[in-house]
């Protein structure tokens, strides 16, 4: 018979299997802000293992986020993606090290913003055809890809709606 946690991994990974390409993102991100409530309780239960656990698994999917931008693509919004990326890095191991419980819920904020800011973009169809190809689902890849003029369009109007970080 499975456990708890068995049973939330599975229900994971059958949810995912049926995912967008942006409903990915939108995943990693909630793994991101899930792994942070775990350095926070750990900081709050003064465990420094877990809170290093937490705030490397945490670190590992901004690192993903940011290896998988692609400025020829996105131009100043993949810019804008980066520099937060490597933001919210610098201040999570900050955080970490002054094992400070506040400074850790104030990131999940400034995640949390973004990430809701993708929720908006998977509304948008065309969306998803012009994410890189190793975060698109099956049925993504084989789509026609757009043309670099679409990309710098959707681009162009990403960043006139506030979407950038």
């Amino acid at each position: 018979m499975m456990d708890e946690q068995q049973l939330m991994d599975s229900y994971r990974e059958q949810t995912l299997s049926g995912a967008t390409g942006i409903e990915l993102v939108i995943a990693l991100y909630d793994g991101a802000i899930r792994f942070l409530y775990r350095a926070v309780m750990a900081v709050e239960e003064e465990d420094a293992r877990g809170r290093r656990i937490a705030v490397k698994k945490a670190l590992d999917i901004l690192m993903y986020l940011q290896a998988r931008l692609r400025p020829d693509v996105g131009g100043k919004t993949a810019q804008a993606l980066g520099d937060f990326y490597a933001a919210m890095f610098q201040l999570t191991l900050e955080a970490s090290h002054r094992a400070s419980a506040e400074e850790l819920q104030e990131i999940i904020l400034c995640i949390r913003n973004v990430r809701d800011a993708w929720m908006v973009v998977a509304r948008d169809p065309e969306a998803n055809k012009i994410l890189p190809r190793e975060l698109r689902t099956r049925e993504e890849k084989f789509t026609a890809v757009p043309t670099h003029a679409v990309a710098q369009e959707f681009a162009a109007e990403s960043t006139s709606r506030g979407w950038a970080a």
